[in-house]
């Protein structure tokens, strides 16, 4: 069974589809799981919904969902987010807002638990640190989270020896799960965030209990031009193509 684990789509369906469609290049896809912020600053809310919809997901909310929805104020947003998470809400179709409104913070699903920012802060804290892993593992009841929000693909392997290292993880990178315990975060989808432009992403291949990350070339121009016709934020537009 493969199953490909993406974060951050943030409504930039472009790179979402281009994401699929590589995952689809190594074998069939079994089905997809979600780690929050399927919109936000990108021009395509309903679209990428359905997207995701299409396929046998499991998916947790992010605070952009949160907030387009209506279950979160954009208090804590900066200028551009803020605006850009009104803009989506008043693109959601009834079905769209539904599905937001409906979302867990968390799921179990076998050795995995996702969340979209920590157990410990759900929809709100950037993993980013050992001491903010070593917490994630204190409440952690299963082998293996899956995290996202930081648009960083990271990894964690807890250490009896000592505090946990969170480390980035690298196009083509496979990981063998083995018996021990693990923070992963696939990366920003729709906006990455390490400098690199690419879309991030990653493959769950439960025949060798496996985690392979991967970066994916998409028509950053073709969604770029989306949001200027959306008239969403510019330096949204412009730090698309920085990977910033």
């Amino acid at each position: 069974m493969r199953i490909a684990i993406i974060s951050d789509i943030h409504a930039n369906l472009t790179a979402f589809r281009a994401v699929l469609d590589h995952a689809k290049d190594g074998g069939a896809i079994d089905g997809l799981w979600c780690l929050g912020d399927i919109v936000g600053y990108g021009p395509h809310p309903n679209e990428c919904i359905a997207e995701l919809r299409s396929y046998d997901n499991k998916t947790v909310a992010g605070n952009h969902d949160l907030a387009a929805c209506g279950k979160m104020g954009t208090e804590d947003f900066n200028e551009a987010a803020a605006s850009a998470a009104q803009w989506t809400e008043g693109q959601l179709s009834d079905d769209a807002r539904s599905y937001l409104e409906n979302l867990p913070m968390t799921v179990e699903e076998g050795d995995f638990t996702f969340v979209h920012g920590s157990l410990r802060w759900p929809e709100w804290e950037y993993l980013l640190s050992g001491e903010q892993a070593q917490a994630q593992f204190e409440l952690q009841k299963t082998p293996i989270s899956l995290v996202g929000h930081t648009h960083l693909p990271a990894v964690c392997l807890e250490d009896e020896a000592g505090p946990p290292t969170l480390r980035p993880a690298a196009d083509g990178e496979r990981l063998e799960l083995g018996d021990g315990r693990w923070i992963i975060n696939p990366g920003g989808a729709g906006q990455p965030r390490d400098g690199d432009p690419r879309a991030s992403y990653a493959v769950y291949d439960s025949g060798d209990a496996s985690i392979t990350f991967s970066r994916v070339d998409y028509d950053i121009s073709a969604t770029q031009k989306s949001m200027e016709e959306a008239g969403l934020s510019q330096w949204l537009i412009e730090r698309l193509a920085y990977g910033r």
